[in-house]
């Protein structure tokens, strides 16, 4: 989409998987235009979520505002509530992206956590609505809350990643393990999105960075200390 969201993937339906012979130019003809129509819904629903807030917007808001039916809606999301799922793993995508280019750079890892948190924060999430819609979507049904929190898992071990990378260049602290430094960086951004949804104002950036900033006074290294024996967190049960 030309808004900036990252290209949308969705698995595909039974009836999408079936075996059909067709030229290959009308394959890609309507692979194009599926992927086009799931672009629409998914930005539709974000701008709505934004706009009206996630529990106002109905299903038939999204397909009207995307000008497609709303059968299409359930071709390439079970329920509204999997919206939040694809927004997800397209934040997911972000970070991913951000651990290659740290491996790839050798960033001073301060300067590169801290660009992170306001990269993390760009536009749609810089909206309270967004943040409270995917705060709900840890109330919904079992099975995505249950995506979510595997979701959340992915997220933590690429922090972790990013952690041990900081360790190893000698820039963040070596005598907690990298599983915990990560559960509290996490935890630190997560937190500061929450009490900033409740207000909505133009604060964000700065809430990051002054968290981030006392963050970094237990992240920082310590002299004449070792990493302890490889094991499991107390942080992993999350």
């Amino acid at each position: 989409m030309s808004d900036g969201h990252s290209r949308m993937t969705y698995p595909a339906k039974p009836a999408e998987r079936r075996k059909t012979v067709v030229p290959a130019a009308s394959s890609d003809r309507r692979q194009r235009r599926s992927a086009e129509t799931l672009e629409r819904l998914f930005g539709a629903a974000l701008a709505l979520f934004g706009k009206k807030g996630f529990s106002e917007t109905t299903v038939e808001d999204i397909t009207e505002a995307a000008d497609v039916g709303k059968g299409t809606f359930f071709n390439y999301f079970p329920s509204k509530d999997h919206i939040l799922l694809a927004f997800g793993e397209m934040q997911l995508g972000k970070l991913e992206t951000a651990v290659n280019e740290a491996r790839r750079t050798n960033e001073p890892m301060p300067k590169f956590l801290r660009s992170l948190g306001v990269r993390m924060t760009q536009e749609p999430t810089r909206n309270p609505e967004i943040i409270r819609a995917l705060l709900q979507a840890y109330l919904s049904t079992t099975p995505v809350r249950e995506a979510m929190l595997d979701l959340q898992k992915r997220v933590l071990a690429l922090h972790t990643e990013l952690i041990r990378l900081g360790q190893k260049q000698g820039e963040i602290r070596n005598d907690v393990p990298a599983e915990e430094i990560a559960y509290v960086f996490r935890q630190t951004i997560f937190g500061t999105l929450l009490i900033w949804s409740l207000y909505g104002d133009a604060t964000l950036q700065k809430r990051i960075e002054s968290a981030f900033n006392l963050l970094w006074t237990g992240m920082a290294p310590r002299r004449n200390v070792t990493i302890p024996p490889a094991g499991r967190s107390s942080m992993s049960g999350d």
